[in-house]
C-alpha cells in the first residue's frame, strides 16, 4: 500500500522528470509545480442536536494555463491541505494527458460521513459551497464528486451555487443526476474506458481481445463495467474479486449472471459459478490482462514477481506500487498506467460540462462513440511517445501532460 506521503511524492517525481525531459527551465517549472490559489475554509455547522462544530475545509487550483480548474470534493476524516494539494496537481497532468481544456483542482473536508447524518452532512456541504462560491464555477473551477461525495452531494453543490447566483447553473457541477443536467453514460464511463484501453494495449501487442482472459480485483463501479465492455468484447473474464472475496472460473464467469447477483443484494462469495479465490490469490493467476481496480498499491513487488499477467490496466489510483514498477517492467509485462487507464471518467466529465454549456443532451451511444474516439486518440499520441522516446507508457504520459501544461503557459505569456 501507499501512504499519503509516498503517494504524492510519487506524484511529484512524475512531474519532475518529465519536466527534466522535456527541458523545460527552472522557473518554469517550479512556477508549474506550484497551487495557484489555495483557500483555508472553517466551516462552523450546527449539528441535529443543535450544538457548533467547526470542519476545516479546504479548495486548491492548480493550474488555469488550459482553461478552468475541475476537481473533487473529498469528504473524510483524513483531509489535509498537502493532500488536496497532491490531487489538485495529479488532476491538471490527467486532464492534459487526456486533453480536455481543464486545470486540476481539489477540495476537501476534514469530516467523518459515518457519524453523520443526512441532513448534517447536507449543511456542511451546502456551507463549503457558499464558502467557495467567488471561486467556482462554470468557467473558474467545476466541482466534480471523490471519496464521500456522490450525486446527492453534487446536486447540493449545484443548487447552493445557483440559489447565491440567482439563476440555475447546473455547468458549475459534474457528477449530478440525470434529471439535474447529468450525462449518460456517466456511471459507466470509467469502466468502460477501462475496457477500451486494454483491447487497444492488446492489439498493440498484436494480440486480440477476443482472445484474451481477464482478471479484475476490485468489483465495485469500475471493476464491474470493465467486466461488461470487455465480456461483450468477447474476452473470457476468468476471475473477479472484492472485499467479500471472489470466484475464478478458467473457462470464463457468465458476467451478466453475476452482475444481476450482486445487483440483487448477493456477494461475490456467494455466487455458485467457479471457485473461490481470493484478492491477494487473484493477482497470482494466470491471465493476458489484470486489472486492479480496488485501491492503491494493490500490485507489490512481490506481487509483481510472482504475477502470470501478460499486461496490466492500472484501473485503481496508483494501483501498481512504484516499487513493483520496475519489477515489472524487467519482466517485460506492460502497464497502461491510471492516469490513461482510468480516464474514461474524467473524458465523461467534461462531456456532461459541454452538454451543460449547450442545454443539449447527447444518447447513449453518441456519449460511447466520443468516448471511444476520445481515449483512443489520446492513447495513440502516449503510445507514439513511448515508442519514439523509448519510454514507458506512464512517463510518456507524464511528458504529454506536462509538456502540454507547457506550451499554454508559454504561448499566453506572464501577466506581471
Amino acid at each position: 500500500m501507499f501512504t499519503e506521503e509516498e503517494a504524492l511524492a510519487d506524484l511529484d517525481n512524475q512531474f519532475r522528470e518529465a519536466a527534466d525531459r522535456l527541458g523545460l527551465s527552472g522557473g518554469l517549472a517550479e512556477m508549474m509545480a506550484r497551487c495557484a490559489v489555495e483557500l483555508k475554509i472553517n466551516l462552523p455547522v450546527h449539528l441535529d442536536d443543535g450544538s457548533l462544530v467547526v470542519r476545516p475545509a479546504f479548495r486548491i487550483q492548480h493550474n488555469v494555463a488550459r482553461g478552468p480548474c475541475l476537481g473533487g470534493i473529498r469528504i473524510g476524516p483524513h483531509v489535509t491541505r498537502e493532500q488536496m494539494r497532491g490531487l489538485a496537481a495529479s488532476m491538471t497532468w490527467k486532464c492534459a494527458i487526456v486533453n480536455v481544456p481543464f486545470g486540476g483542482a481539489q477540495g476537501g473536508i476534514k469530516a467523518d460521513t459515518s457519524l453523520m447524518s443526512a441532513s448534517e452532512l447536507e449543511r456542511v456541504v451546502r456551507r463549503y459551497t457558499a464558502s467557495i462560491y467567488d471561486f467556482t464555477g462554470p468557467d473558474r473551477d467545476v466541482c466534480m464528486p471523490d471519496v464521500g461525495a456522490d450525486g446527492r452531494t453534487m446536486a447540493w453543490v449545484m443548487d447552493t451555487h445557483s440559489m447565491h447566483a440567482r439563476h440555475t447553473v447546473t455547468a458549475a457541477v459534474v457528477g449530478k443526476p440525470r434529471g439535474l443536467g447529468g450525462s449518460h453514460g456517466s456511471e459507466e464511463a470509467t469502466g468502460r474506458g477501462v475496457g477500451i484501453l486494454a483491447a487497444e494495449a492488446l492489439s498493440r501487442s498484436g494480440s486480440r481481445i477476443e482472445e484474451a482472459t481477464v482478471a479484475i480485483q476490485g468489483f465495485g463501479e469500475v471493476g464491474a463495467h470493465a467486466a461488461i465492455f470487455l465480456h461483450e468484447a468477447g474476452a473470457r473474464v476468468i476471475a473477479v474479486s472484492d472485499i467479500t472475496g471472489g470466484r475464478h472460473l478458467p473457462p470464463g464467469l457468465d458476467v451478466p449472471k453475476l452482475i444481476a447477483h450482486v445487483e440483487a443484494g448477493g456477494t461475490l462469495a456467494e455466487f455458485t459459478e467457479g471457485t473461490a479465490v481470493s484478492n491477494d490469490e487473484l493477482l497470482r493467476l494466470d491471465c493476458d490482462v489484470l486489472i486492479p481496480a480496488a485501491t492503491e498499491g494493490q500490485i507489490s513487488s512481490s506481487v509483481a514477481e510472482q504475477t502470470a499477467a501478460r499486461l496490466i490496466i492500472e484501473a485503481a489510483h496508483q494501483g501498481v506500487h512504484w516499487d513493483a514498477r520496475t519489477v515489472l517492467a524487467g519482466r517485460g509485462i506492460n502497464v497502461v498506467p491510471d492516469v490513461l487507464a482510468n480516464s474514461g471518467g474524467l473524458v465523461g466529465a467534461y462531456y456532461e460540462w459541454v452538454q451543460d454549456r449547450m442545454g443539449y443532451f447527447w444518447e447513449l451511444w453518441d456519449v460511447r462513440t466520443r468516448l471511444e474516439r476520445h481515449l483512443l486518440r489520446m492513447f495513440d499520441e502516449v503510445f507514439e511517445t513511448a515508442t519514439r522516446s523509448g519510454l514507458d507508457l506512464r512517463a510518456a504520459a507524464h511528458t504529454v501532460g506536462v509538456g502540454r501544461v507547457a506550451r499554454f503557459t508559454e504561448m499566453r505569456g506572464l501577466y506581471a
